[in-house]
């Protein structure tokens, strides 16, 4: 059961609390800022460099480029641009980052 939990606080995390987030933040734009930060789940293509693509046991936080603190420096800037759909980006990016460092703790305990 506890694998079946995780799955569903990931997935969910990364394709259906995007939308809420953009409800909360960005109510005008709400399902356009969700689907770009649901977009935002394509800086996953930095499995691509890892050997394995995919490990379980793995912590993908400071392990793949796109998910290292630097990155997540950059991610926040964006928050900063006067335009909502950048704003959007960045924070589905940082929540990216969130919701795998969920998993990371979930692997711990």
């Amino acid at each position: 059961m506890p694998d079946l939990l995780q799955t569903l606080l990931h997935y969910g995390g990364h394709f259906i609390l995007p939308f809420a987030l953009g409800w909360l933040l960005f109510r005008d734009h709400w399902w356009k800022a969700g689907l770009i930060m649901v977009a935002a789940n394509a800086i996953d293509i930095d499995h691509l460099l890892a050997d394995p693509m995919f490990d379980p046991e793995r912590c993908g936080i400071g392990f793949h480029p796109l998910h290292t603190g630097w990155a997540a420096l950059v991610y926040a800037t964006m928050l900063a641009i006067p335009s909502w759909k950048w704003r959007a980006l960045g924070l589905g990016l940082l929540w990216h980052l969130a919701v795998d460092s969920g998993d990371c703790l979930m692997q711990i305990y």
